[in-house]
């Protein structure tokens, strides 16, 4: 215990260390947002930090803009392989306003801490320290491109944090698909012949509407929300194309795909009402449910509160649902957790204020303690293999219930 205890004390001093550093790596990619997948910046930003600090570095690993980085000098054995994830793309127009350079600074942070653990002689385990940069979160699904080439099958547990208004270590992520819609009829002059044209707007515009009625029967943790992004040219041509756009989503993925029949319905009989034909896909990569391990959870709060980092316990705050992430699509894959942090400021993701407040130092500190507190959960695994071996059992039961639930 005591050897534990000094292991995770270097860890956290050396984040305290780098501290102006990586203040400075969080604000340079705040100062430089990216859309998914096109994240160069951030890519060379964040793999010059940790080469230069000692990391081996496979730039461009599987994706343009994925790394994959290592502890230099150590052989690690037959221990358990530990993930580290960063985001780090933007939002359009209002740029990091979901705080994935925080998400960034956050991972390197807890990875320059467990590096230092790895590479003290105190440390008396073997395992392996991997850095994963992950792009394109905001609806590209990078993680899922990564996951089917292959980058998480060396991988035993994966962990990363994301800033918001509360402190929850088991947050409610849904499963999320887009569905694209497209309605085509026929054209004609709205005045002089409307009985030669097929609406496809009536078609859009009912279609809509049988999903806002739907909504009376559906669970209320369930979620379907859209925006019609075509309607037609003028107001004197009968639309012969309308298209919208919908996300769906639901707490379980056995449940989105209960919802998804739902929606089909209501897309289809839309087009046999007003005589339209129409097309419509489902995203390839849609996002699954966050399915927290329980007992990496029960680690991270151990850690979080030794640096000041309190749960919210209000049953309310706890039960409530967020968006979505690829990081559910890991969960499904290996023992994970994704804990949300407060960083000062109740205002929602997504918006101009929390972009603001995600370059503060008061998010800043309030990022490099949750990263001690990764650290610390790190180095417990690292140090207890027998607790990784745990976690996978808690893993394949969780998914055994979710399967038994559908």
């Amino acid at each position: 215990m005591a050897n534990e205890q000094k292991l995770k004390k270097i860890a956290c001093e050396v984040i305290d260390g780098f501290s102006p550093q990586l203040k400075n790596l969080s604000r340079d990619i705040w100062n430089h947002p990216e859309l998914c997948f096109e994240e160069k910046y951030a890519h060379k930003r964040i793999t010059d930090f940790l080469q230069v600090r000692g990391f081996n570095v496979e730039r461009s690993y599987k994706l343009d803009t994925a790394f994959r980085a290592q502890p230099e000098g150590r052989s690690t054995g037959d221990g358990p392989n530990v993930a580290v994830l960063c985001e780090y793309d933007a939002l359009p127009e209002i740029g990091h306003a979901c705080g994935h350079n925080l998400i960034a600074t956050v991972g390197v942070a807890a990875s320059l801490g467990i590096q230092a653990a790895l590479q003290s002689p105190d440390f008396q385990g073997k395992g392996m320290l991997t850095v994963l940069g992950t792009p394109a979160e905001e609806g590209g699904g990078g993680k899922v491109d990564l996951i089917n080439s292959g980058a998480f099958a060396d991988v035993d547990v994966a962990m990363m944090a994301h800033p918001s208004q509360f402190n929850l270590e088991k947050p409610v992520y849904l499963a999320m698909t887009e569905i694209k819609i497209s309605y085509h009829g026929k054209a004609s002059h709205a005045s002089s012949y409307p009985w030669n044209g097929i609406n496809a707007l009536d078609a859009a515009v009912l279609c809509y509407t049988n999903i806002s009625h739907l909504r009376q029967q559906i669970k209320p943790t369930w979620r379907a929300h859209g925006v019609i992004t075509n309607g037609g040219a003028k107001p004197n041509i009968i639309p012969e194309l309308a298209e919208l756009e919908y996300y769906i989503r639901a707490p379980t993925d056995t449940e989105l795909v209960v919802l998804k029949e739902k929606v089909v319905g209501c897309i289809e009989g839309a087009a046999t009402a007003t005589g339209c034909k129409v097309t419509y896909k489902f995203d390839p990569k849609p996002y699954s449910s966050l399915m927290s391990n329980d007992l990496m959870a029960s680690l991270y709060v151990e850690n979080s509160l030794q640096v000041g980092v309190n749960p919210e316990r209000d049953p309310e705050k706890m039960k409530k649902a967020g968006g979505s992430t690829d990081m559910g699509n890991v969960s499904h894959v290996v023992p994970s957790i994704h804990p949300k942090y407060y960083i000062g400021t109740t205002v929602s993701a997504h918006s101009h204020a929390f972009a603001q407040q995600t370059k503060t130092e008061e998010a800043e500190d309030y990022s490099l303690a949750v990263a001690k507190a990764l650290a610390m959960t790190g180095i417990d695994l690292l140090l207890k293999p027998e607790l990784v071996q745990q976690a996978k059992q808690t893993f394949k039961e969780a998914l055994e219930a979710e399967l038994a639930a559908a």
